[in-house]
């Protein structure tokens, strides 16, 4: 985040008064208590700006940066706490809160990514002069600002379809939305100046394994037994790769490949290669299982009890199980109107596309067969599933994944351009 540096005049008055408070850290406690700048609604105190120029100090040291001078880290911090404040503001305008659980998932997995759990974490930071009290509101008042400006500065982004389009087929969209592959690679190696007779004899032998491995051979053991390749101690596994960073020798193959294929033998100057396609992923492996189902939905009411809703689809169930039209029947009594004038027809849906209760019972029945009435958040259901189908999401999840690197890169310009602005817009009087 850049920090926007208050004017010759401001700087010079906050610099002076702080020569006031005795070297800053040596301070009395009856000095930290003072207001040192009014922030709109909210105010900040010398403790709290002593407080971050120690912060900001320690972490300079441990990364072995040298200081700039005293006066520049004073006019960066007391900024940082103006524009923090704004936001905290903000949050709580808006009733942004974190719960204690959010906060101590967050510090434990700071924790982790240094090795730590959570008793030597708390160690380490009171080594560097810091209370756990003190660095879980840190964390908190950092959450609640990464969720105010996720609220604020997205509905700020807009791509346009022509954009998203253009970066789909840019040569940076397209190598940041292809698929990688996990390749196996074995290579039998024959000298340069064997003879044609060893050659064949290289050749039938390539061939006999890829035989055996089709066959079900374990490609990670043939490797170690056979390949001369880099990787062989590794099964012959090549890692996860983009097609860019496949072999030129048979990234072409790998691309057509299915899953779990074994290519035939490619031969090289240096012998034979045998490759195996270990795994996929990408958005071409988004295939997913697909429902159509109809409901009818009778919901609980100011006016209609929970037990006469029950009693209402159980008697619309039985007529359904008589013969009666399901579609007409949720035309005439459900409660969705979302779906009752299609006859209760809820098109086709994804896997976490319905609540919990709803899947549950979609997923149990029978492609035709009614359901039993169950209850959900929403009320008494019937459901029948129409048809099921496996569907390609690879374009959408293309699409997607193209999105949302885009407005990920538009984001930090649209944040900076935001803070400007609050910045620019909020009342600021220095109190030393």
């Amino acid at each position: 985040m850049a920090l926007f540096p208050f004017n010759r005049s401001a700087k010079a008055l906050l610099w002076a008064g702080l020569l006031l408070l005795p070297g800053l850290a040596s301070a009395a406690p009856q000095q930290l208590d003072r207001i040192v700048a009014i922030v709109n609604d909210d105010v900040i105190t010398a403790t709290e700006l002593v407080s971050r120029m120690r912060f900001v100090e320690r972490q300079l040291e441990s990364s072995g940066m040298a200081a700039p001078p005293r006066d520049v880290i004073i006019n960066q911090v007391m900024e940082r706490l103006v524009l923090d404040s704004l936001q905290m503001q903000m949050g709580r305008r808006a009733g942004v809160r974190i719960s204690e659980e959010e906060v101590t998932r967050a510090i434990e997995a700071i924790a982790g990514q240094n090795g730590l759990d959570i008793e030597g974490f708390q160690a380490l930071l009171a080594r560097d002069g810091m209370t756990y009290r003190e660095f879980r509101e840190q964390i908190r008042q950092e959450m609640i600002i990464a969720r105010v400006q996720q609220n604020r500065v997205n509905d700020r982004i807009y791509i346009s379809p022509q954009e998203l389009e253009n970066f789909l087929a840019s040569p940076v969209g397209r190598a940041a939305t292809e698929d990688e592959f996990r390749v196996g690679h074995i290579l039998l190696a024959v000298a340069s100046d064997a003879t044609a007779e060893a050659m064949a004899e290289a050749e039938a032998r390539a061939q006999a394994l890829v035989a055996s491995l089709r066959d079900g051979e374990d490609f990670a053991q043939a490797a170690v037994a056979n390949s001369a390749g880099q990787r062989a101690l590794e099964g012959g596994d090549l890692g996860w790769r983009k097609p860019g960073q496949l072999p030129s020798l048979f990234a072409e193959d790998v691309l057509k490949a299915d899953l779990g294929e074994v290519l035939d033998p490619i031969r090289s100057a240096s012998g034979f290669h045998i490759v195996k396609i270990l795994d996929k992923r990408g958005a071409s492996q988004q295939r997913v299982q697909q429902t159509q189902a109809r409901h009818i939905l009778i919901r609980p009411t100011e006016i209609r009890s929970d037990d006469e809703a029950e009693m209402i689809i159980r008697d619309l169930h039985q007529r359904l199980l008589a013969g009666e039209d399901f579609a007409q029947v949720a035309r005439d009594f459900s409660d969705d109107p979302g779906s009752a004038l299609s006859g209760g027809d809820l098109g086709w849906s994804m896997p976490g596309q319905m609540v919990p209760a709803f899947e549950a019972v979609m997923d149990a029945s029978e492609i035709g067969a009614l359901s039993e009435p169950f209850r959900s958040q929403f009320g008494w259901h019937i459901l029948e599933v129409l048809d099921r189908r496996e569907q390609d999401m690879s374009e959408e999840v293309k699409r997607r994944q193209a999105m949302r690197i885009l407005r990920d890169r538009r984001f930090d310009e649209e944040l900076e351009a935001w803070l400007t602005e609050i910045r620019e817009e909020a009342y600021v009087e220095l109190k030393i």
